[in-house]
């Protein structure tokens, strides 16, 4: 199971700073309770075998995936290389887009998404909260309607979602705030919680990480990495690569 899981990260650029790779829908970032193969235990063992290195390779992850979300990611090999892409998400120049499947059609085709977000650890959900809340953090993204599709799963809306900020679980929350909620989101849409094997299950989530954009930290050279959504809601639209 190892072995596969690790045949199933696809490596798309590396090199002395960074690592661009496409994280499988299901795997984790990092290693968590459940013990299950993750991100960056299997992409450090990768690199060691690789170089034949005497101690652990630097591997840092910069930005963040859900468990359930697939998608692209880029991961700094050096401390340098961390701290400028960490910089250029705080600065906003750090580009992350996202294809989402969710149940319903949004009121208008295009627009933005604002809310103040908490986060809440214990259910370790987040929900849409007042301003002023303590512990609230803003929360911004912009969507875009590609298609709408009617389904044996009712009707689907395919969006394209631009995130300005990288809140805890900022999309599926915000989605399902206004009663758009992902398809296959056993925590944030009511159709889906208790499902067979839904406390287990952390693939099928109607979400992926599909561009990725930013300046490579050594060179300053721009890196546009783009990919096709993958997993069951997807393959409900029949999408192609936006």
């Amino acid at each position: 199971m190892r072995a596969d899981r690790r045949r199933r990260i696809r490596v798309l650029y590396e090199d002395e700073s960074i690592l661009v790779c496409i994280k499988p829908a299901g795997m984790p970032v990092q290693s968590d309770r459940s013990r299950d193969p993750d991100m960056l235990t299997l992409l450090r063992d990768r690199i060691f075998m690789e170089t034949g290195a005497e101690k652990e390779p630097y591997l840092a992850a910069v930005h963040r995936l859900d468990r359930p979300v697939g998608g692209l990611m880029v991961f700094a090999r050096i401390k340098e290389a961390a701290a400028a892409l960490s910089e250029q998400i705080q600065k906003f120049e750090f580009e992350k887009d996202y294809q989402a499947v969710v149940c319903g059609e949004p009121e208008e085709p295009e627009g933005v998404m604002e809310d103040e977000l908490l986060a809440d650890p214990v259910t370790n959900m987040t929900k849409v909260v007042s301003p002023g809340t303590p512990g609230a953090r803003h929360a911004l993204l912009e969507y875009e309607v590609i298609d709408v599709v009617e389904t044996e799963e009712g009707l689907l809306s395919w969006v394209l979602v631009i995130l300005h900020t990288g809140r805890h679980h900022q999309i599926r929350a915000q989605f399902a705030h206004r009663g758009l909620p992902l398809y296959g989101d056993a925590r944030y849409n009511p159709a889906f919680a208790g499902k067979k094997g839904s406390g287990k299950c952390f693939a099928g989530v109607g979400l992926y990480a599909t561009r990725l954009a930013f300046c490579h930290p050594v060179t300053g050279e721009k890196m546009v990495y783009k990919t096709e959504p993958e997993g069951k809601a997807f393959d409900l639209l029949d999408v192609e690569a936006y």
